[in-house]
């Protein structure tokens, strides 16, 4: 490969310029082997963040980082391979049910989880409310189970674009994260690397979310699925709306309890509808149904037979858990103590804040606020209450299980402005719009 000079890199990208294909893919190789120090990438990140990137760029970029480790080999199994990626909110626990209704529908879903960090949630940590339930899997494991069973729900491997991990990294420390194109070229690596035939993602909107307003959210949409043609992979992005917690629960072991309720039939509706949404796009990327209408009847046929749950009690035994949590919830950890939190006066519900109430579920322990923090799977915040709703005086707007009093003192303030009571609105909008 053609030695570059960074520092020519580095300047041209401040100033403006474009980087070429060859140069980006040096600068990636170069970074992952050692040979490319962390304060000069992070100044390239820093003029990346601030001057952008062109699709030219963009395409190659991410590609680099995709070839800087290992992509699963899925070749060998026939059934298409499809999976789906949530840009992150509260009380969004839509893979949990979806992996297992559209395995359950003949797709092949590898589905490569992350862990909650700041406000958001994250699937392996409810996954990790069942117990035993093991999300570590090496390279091998991780194919036999979506092999044998047709889904599997693990953890990045360690060798999977460790240049983006490296990358993450680097931009978490020097302020350079809100940056659209390293956004959507740090989950297209990653997803990319799993050898899937097609990607639907759920890109949010709202108080709760990344991007905060809905031309970011389409931006980023755009960006992704334009990244996946130019790889010669088809990705459909859903925008959602992220303003208010998704579902009645927020926490860990409360949402894998939503997620059964989900795969059993019943749950919240606004959680039934955005996962048989998705699950009708990922059934028509693989080539399963032609039309929306037709892939959620058969998503609701795999449900109302019972062969999505048995599909998910499978994967669990897999994966050391214990496959009982599908008929008795009560092995589900649940923290001790309760608090209630009642509306100060009567009228409808005006705000539910997303951020608010998944910054107090971190404060009370279902969160990280650094990533070496445990997690307590049994703390809960269960919504009673959200926008249009209406509440009288004293009605329970959210029960709180907790154990530590504490902890609760800090989450409260939170809890207590997040909800807003006053004059009648209209509900806000849930799925927003498809791109691609």
């Amino acid at each position: 490969m053609k030695h570059h000079s960074i520092i020519e890199l580095i300047e041209r990208k401040r100033d403006g310029g474009t980087l070429l294909p060859d140069e980006l893919k040096w600068i990636i190789a170069e970074y992952t082997a050692d040979r490319l120090p962390d304060y000069q990438m992070a100044s390239l990140l820093m003029a990346i963040f601030i001057n952008g990137f062109s699709t030219e760029e963009l395409a190659p970029w991410t590609e680099a980082m995709l070839g800087s480790g290992e992509v699963l080999e899925l070749g060998h199994i026939p059934a298409p391979k499809v999976d789906k990626h949530s840009t992150g909110g509260v009380g969004d626990k839509i893979s949990i049910p979806l992996a297992p209704m559209v395995a359950a529908c003949g797709i092949a879903v590898p589905m490569m989880s992350g862990r909650g960090l700041g406000h958001t949630g994250g699937t392996l940590d409810k996954l990790e409310s069942i117990p035993g339930f093991r999300t570590r899997l090496d390279r091998d494991e991780f194919v036999a189970v979506v092999e044998r069973y047709g889904f599997v729900m693990g953890g990045q491997s360690e060798t999977m674009a460790p240049a983006d991990r490296r990358i993450y990294a680097l931009r978490d420390s020097t302020g350079t994260v809100p940056s659209l194109p390293l956004i959507a070229s740090s989950i297209m690596s990653k997803k990319l690397a799993e050898g899937i035939d097609g990607l639907v993602l759920d890109v949010k909107t709202g108080s709760g979310a990344f991007m905060k307003d809905e031309p970011s959210a389409r931006a980023l949409a755009e960006t992704m699925v334009g990244i996946g043609s130019a790889h010669g992979t088809r990705v459909i992005a859903t925008l959602t709306g992220m303003d208010q917690p998704l579902g009645r629960e927020v926490g860990n072991a409360n949402e894998m309890a939503e997620s059964l309720d989900v795969l059993a039939g019943g749950g919240p509706a606004d959680v039934v509808e955005l996962t048989y949404s998705l699950g009708a796009d990922m059934l028509i990327l693989g080539g399963i149904e032609s039309d929306r209408s037709t892939a959620r009847a058969r998503l609701e046929a795999a449900v109302s037979s019972g062969a999505a749950m048995e599909k998910f009690q499978e994967v669990i035994v897999a994966q050391d858990g214990d496959p009982n949590v599908a008929e008795d919830r009560s092995l589900l950890p649940v923290a001790p103590h309760r608090f209630e939190l009642t509306a100060p006066d009567s009228g409808f519900v005006r705000r539910c804040d997303a951020r608010d109430i998944g910054v107090a579920g971190v404060r009370l322990g279902a969160g990280r606020e650094r990533k070496e923090d445990n997690v307590d799977h049994g703390v809960s915040i269960s919504v009673e209450a959200k926008v249009g709703d209406r509440v009288e005086r004293g009605d329970v707007l959210a029960i709180v299980a907790y154990s530590d009093e504490d902890r609760l003192v800090g989450a409260r303030p939170l809890l207590e402005r997040a909800w807003e009571i006053g004059d009648e609105i209209a509900k806000p909008e849930l799925i927003i719009g498809h791109i691609g």
